[in-house]
């Protein structure tokens, strides 16, 4: 069975915006995986860590007959495929960041894969690309649609958006 699934895409190292879509390129390609709708771009301050270069963030609607968990290795290996270290730390710079925000309506809470991201409603770059491509959806575990979440950020951060690509 397929599953509507929302994954964020960052990144602040090298060609920004190209890291990201290369790697919504690597996600799509033949992979049991089909996009369905695709963000703008945003150019956003770091969140959690300063003192690094700004991101470009977007948010990707797609469909998959992936379980979670293998989705989840896969988005692994394209950061890994795409020169993500570990050395960066938490919320250090990166070239890519894919992050699982939705798996259907599905709430996971296992050891390394929580479904919905814990804090993607805390996130003005998650919540606006995602505000855009589907602002009724509904976060399964608090009840409300995206945008409303997104109205309630006391600080969503500085999300510019970019030039259509």
């Amino acid at each position: 069975m397929r599953k509507r699934v929302f994954i964020s895409i960052g990144s602040n190292i090298g060609e920004r915006a190209g890291n990201c879509d290369r790697a919504i390129g690597a996600i799509t390609q033949g992979h049991k995986i089909s996009l369905i709708k695709k963000s703008s771009f945003y150019e956003t301050r770091p969140w959690g860590k300063a003192g690094q270069p700004d991101f470009i963030n977007c948010v990707i609607e797609v469909e998959t007959s992936r379980p979670p968990i293998r989705l989840l290795l896969f988005l692994k290996a394209i950061e890994k495929d795409m020169g993500r270290t570990p050395s960066s730390g938490r919320w250090g710079p990166r070239v890519i960041d894919l992050d699982i925000i939705f798996y259907g309506d599905e709430i996971i809470d296992r050891e390394g894969l929580k479904i919905p991201h814990p804090l993607a409603h805390k996130r003005g770059f998650v919540m606006t690309p995602l505000c855009e491509i589907a602002p009724s959806l509904i976060h399964p575990g608090l009840g409300r649609n995206v945008c409303e979440l997104m109205d309630l950020l006391t600080d969503r951060g500085d999300v510019r958006k970019m030039g259509e690509r």
